[in-house]
């Protein structure tokens, strides 16, 4: 049976209980230093270093004077099979008509005669995506961030993805591109990819913001370039966390837990559980369900080096776990899912229930998949509509208004020592001659 780091929250203490839930988007210093370089020589070296690095490191095309422009795109659409190029759009959709309902609108407050606050939604111009790629293709990933983009108003998409060992880009990204509504596509991939969008090339513009899911690489880049531009989150490996009690039904547990795996042997799995008994008969479906899967290996190295089975006292303590945990995915598997989703307020996405497994939420209800990990679930939400503008203060003010101002800025001002601020009100009363 795959070995799984098993622990009793009863016999830890605080600190062994913080360093387990205590995680970092990139852990790795030598990472996070290569990195740097990487992103300092696309900064300064436009397109040469970009194709050098993408020589190097992978993730550019076989024939790197080949263009993917909108003919491409249409191309690689047309070659799309068409059950997946009705589950790409049906899963557009979905994303859609949960997205719909998050759109900005301008707010106005009157807190005084004369005085008016509007807060008016502004999209950012450019966006730059990243969609995960390479080894793997993830056209979700790309209706993900594009989908919600576009809600926004945001003018100009830029994906960027990586294309594979062949040296081609998947059909089913570039149709997800379409479907999507991306207006720019780029085959590159890793942090040179992230600092291409950042700082631009000769031939790529630079963006306003980044978004979009990545490996350590593309988040130890984002973390670059914050400041340059804007960033999502800093996300790291997938994470799972599935809360189960004696009503559970071991076999979908197991399920969860491994799907999350799947993704690769950095993610992170873990059961917390108020039953011993119950754990070990979720380990048990997953050795079962371990031997026809594709990528048993992989999971099989995710759970043994990253997998956690922690054993609560009672639900409360579970719960309060979860709190400190703060993952990616929570799968809730218990007699009372409403009463978890309550209690743990510290993730990205829930998952309630027997019949809510986490790849309906990654593939087809619409809720979106890219989502705060390492921890960020306390201060993060999942990518929204929101995440691609930002809102403007617009202040009208009265002659009427600007009077009953007066004596607070006049007050405020004395008292933090800024006179000019004082003067620049009762200077417009002032009598003229």
């Amino acid at each position: 049976m795959t070995p799984i780091q098993t622990v009793s929250l009863a016999n830890l203490s605080r600190n062994e209980r913080r360093v387990i839930t205590r995680r970092q988007p990139v852990s790795d210093p030598n990472i996070r230093k290569a990195t740097r370089a990487i992103v300092g020589a696309i900064r300064d070296g436009g397109d040469v270093a970009l194709q050098q690095a993408s020589l190097t490191y992978g993730g550019g095309l076989a024939d790197p004077s080949a263009v993917i422009d909108a003919a491409a795109i249409d191309a690689a659409t047309a070659r799309v099979g068409p059950e997946l190029l009705t589950a790409l759009q049906t899963a557009a959709a979905a994303v859609r008509g949960v997205h719909m309902a998050q759109r900005p609108q301008t707010q106005r407050a009157a807190p005084l005669p004369g005085v008016e606050v509007e807060r008016r939604w502004a999209p950012l111009r450019r966006v730059g995506v990243y969609a995960p790629g390479g080894l793997a293709a993830y056209p979700s990933s790309v209706l993900m961030t594009c989908v919600p983009a576009v809600l926004a108003g945001v003018a100009e998409i830029v994906v960027a993805s990586p294309a594979g060992p062949d040296g081609t880009v998947s059909d089913a990204v570039l149709a997800a591109c379409r479907i999507g509504g991306a207006t720019e596509f780029h085959a590159m991939g890793g942090a040179q990819a992230i600092a291409a969008l950042a700082y631009g090339t000769e031939t790529i513009a630079a963006v306003d913001k980044i978004v979009g899911p990545g490996n350590a690489w593309v988040t130890a880049a984002k973390l670059e370039v914050f400041g340059v531009c804007g960033i999502d989150l800093p996300a790291g490996p997938s994470e799972a966390l599935e809360i189960a009690d004696d009503a559970a039904d071991p076999r979908a547990v197991a399920a969860d837990l491994i799907s999350q795996a799947e993704h690769g042997p950095d993610s992170v799995a873990v059961l917390v559980t108020t039953s011993a008994s119950v754990a070990e008969a979720i380990l048990s479906e997953v050795e079962g369900l371990l031997s026809d899967l594709e990528r048993a290996d992989v999971i099989r190295r995710s759970l043994e080096e990253n997998g956690l089975i922690v054993i609560a006292e009672d639900l409360a303590d579970a719960c309060r776990f979860a709190n400190d945990f703060a993952p990616e995915h929570l799968g809730i598997h218990t007699r009372d899912p409403e009463g978890v989703v309550s209690a743990v307020p510290a993730a990205g996405s829930v998952f309630a229930g027997h019949f809510a497994p986490h790849s309906a939420g990654d593939y087809a209800t619409g809720a979106n998949h890219v989502l705060p990990t390492g921890g960020l679930a306390r201060a993060y939400g999942p990518l929204g509509v929101e995440d691609f503008g930002s809102y403007r203060q617009v202040q009208r003010i009265t002659e009427e208004g600007l009077r009953s101002l007066q004596p607070t800025v006049a007050a405020l001002a004395e008292s933090e020592g800024l006179t000019a601020h004082r003067l620049a009100v009762d200077i417009r009363f002032e009598e003229t001659t």
